[in-house]
């Protein structure tokens, strides 16, 4: 039923709930996980070009997507469903939604809401898009 399972994460506790869940359903329906955090970098500019821009480099940006995963997975037994680990860069949404279609994701598994703006929000707002806008079946957890 459920052969591949995302689960985005921003190692917030929720994200870690979810990712629980998932090895849970993983284990039960015979499946694999796809641990997913994209960094998303807001472009900062001072005056009116990009010469007062920062920029951050590449490498830098792998390295913090790298311990959001080690900062997901610490204290978690992944016992032996297959996970794999992926880091990617642009709107968070946008690229859970574009996985979940590469993929052919059976089911994404999210937090109900993370590290994001806005804090205390009843559902955050990448939980929110990806949950009306996923072609295949979405678990929030709490």
């Amino acid at each position: 039923m459920f052969k591949k399972i995302l689960v985005a994460t921003d190692a917030s506790e929720y994200s870690r709930r979810a990712l629980k869940t998932a090895l849970e359903l993983a284990k039960t329906f015979g499946g694999e996980v796809e641990l997913l955090n994209v960094m998303y970098i807001r472009e900062a500019y001072w005056g009116y070009n990009m010469a007062y821009s920062i920029l951050i480099p590449p490498e830098q940006i792998e390295e913090a997507g790298v311990l959001t995963l080690e900062a997901t997975l610490e204290g978690i037994n992944v016992g032996n469903v297959p996970l794999n680990k992926k880091v990617v860069q642009g709107y968070p949404a946008t690229m859970i939604l574009e996985e979940v279609e590469k993929e052919a994701i059976d089911l994404v598994v999210m937090g109900s809401h993370g590290y994001g703006p806005i804090a205390g929000s009843v559902l955050g707002s990448v939980s929110q898009r990806v949950l009306q806008r996923a072609e295949c079946p979405v678990l929030i957890v709490k």
